[in-house]
């Protein structure tokens, strides 16, 4: 096997990391008005300091800021975006996990100017990892909602009509905005991105296309236009940067939305979607099987979600292994990498987990990646 000195890595993780005790005390006293804006910052720097250390000595060849900053994986990004807000009503979406169902509830969005980019969304957050893995030996790596999460989220009803007489215009200027913050991130250093996407893969669950149709997209066919989506914001990437897209079924307080595995998407996602790798969520029978992997070309990395960030029981090293050898007979062993499914805090509350349980999931994932590929 090629030893991979590019992203994705051998042995890799999504992103988001449990929030250390500490930083949610004065997350919860910057909001009660306890601690001010730069006391809150501080505390945000200091954490992301100490979990860019823990994922260098667990051996990760590449380093997130946890999403320590954020609430959300997606809303703190998506809310950034000139011409979008929060709207007045609320999106419920039920969870469902073994002992129950559960139900997030947020602001839905709207679009009410013109989409453009104000601001580099991200940019002093990815300049401190930047900096703080400077000298570590391992690469950062920034991670966004992809612009297909704009229009899932909201749907044809959270945009004004007088703003986009003309739907083309809204997928036009939306892609030219995620284009200009991937040019931007580039110039500030960055080149290792991931498109975070849960669109891709509810598609897949009749019940979600069914809903899809409801609010009046085209659920047969929306993929098609999300992989367009994606490719033209990452079409002008600046040269030497490598983009990831991750896609699962959900992922909050260890509860999952969708079923079904990528047999709908994966032809035309996997064949046209142009990213250097896909991590895919495959840590339990509602992902189904690896079938879908024989679509993926030559060239494109596939990162296998096999070790579940739902709960803390630790995966055998041995299954692991048979499980890869499994996928290596729809696309080449040299082809594939190892990860968690998704990530360990996708919201601030985190997954049902101990932080010694999470770094013992990636000591493994690094552990197992070495055995299979030296």
């Amino acid at each position: 096997m090629v030893l991979r000195d590019t992203p994705p890595f051998r042995a890799d993780h999504v992103g988001s990391l449990l929030r250390p005790p500490e930083l949610l005390r004065a997350r919860a006293d910057h909001a009660a008005g306890l601690i001010k804006d730069a006391e809150l910052r501080s505390a945000e720097d200091e954490a992301i300091r100490s979990v860019v250390e823990l994922q260098r000595e667990a051996g990760l060849r590449s380093a997130t800021d946890g999403e320590f900053r954020r609430t959300s994986w997606h809303m703190d990004f998506i809310y950034r975006l000139g011409g979008i807000s929060p709207a007045d009503e609320k999106i419920k979406v039920r969870f469902h996990r073994k002992n129950g169902d559960i139900e997030f509830s947020s602001a839905a969005l709207r679009v009410h100017e013109r989409i453009r980019l104000d601001e580099t969304i991200f940019g002093d957050d990815f300049a401190f990892l930047r900096d703080a893995t400077a000298g570590t030996g391992v690469t950062p790596k920034l991670t966004v909602p992809s612009p297909n999460m704009v229009h899932y989220r909201g749907g044809p009803a959270s945009i004004d009509p007088a703003v986009y007489p003309d739907v083309e215009e809204f997928w036009s200027d939306l892609a030219a905005a995620y284009a200009e913050q991937v040019r931007r991130i580039g110039e500030a250093g960055c080149r290792y991105l991931q498109f975070d996407d849960t669109s891709l893969a509810y598609l897949n669950d009749p019940e979600q296309r069914a809903m899809i149709a409801e609010r009046g997209d085209d659920a047969d066919h929306l993929h098609l236009r999300y992989i367009q989506q994606i490719n033209a914001a990452i079409a002008g990437r600046p040269e030497g940067m490598r983009i990831t897209t991750h896609m699962c079924r959900g992922n909050f307080r260890s509860a999952w939305t969708a079923e079904g595995g990528y047999d709908f998407v994966a032809e035309a996602l996997f064949g046209g979607l142009d990213v250097d790798g896909f991590f895919l969520e495959f840590d339990d029978e509602r992902s189904g099987g690896f079938e879908p992997l024989r679509f993926v070309p030559e060239g494109k990395m596939v990162v296998l979600g096999l070790v579940t960030t739902k709960s803390g029981a630790l995966e055998s090293k041995d299954g692991l292994k048979r499980r890869i050898e499994e996928a290596s007979r729809y696309v080449p062993l040299d082809q594939l990498c190892l990860s968690p499914q998704c990530g360990f805090s996708s919201t601030v509350e985190g997954n049902e987990l101990t932080r010694d349980e999470q770094l013992a999931k990636l000591a493994l994932i690094v552990e197992t990646a070495e055995e299979v590929w030296g």
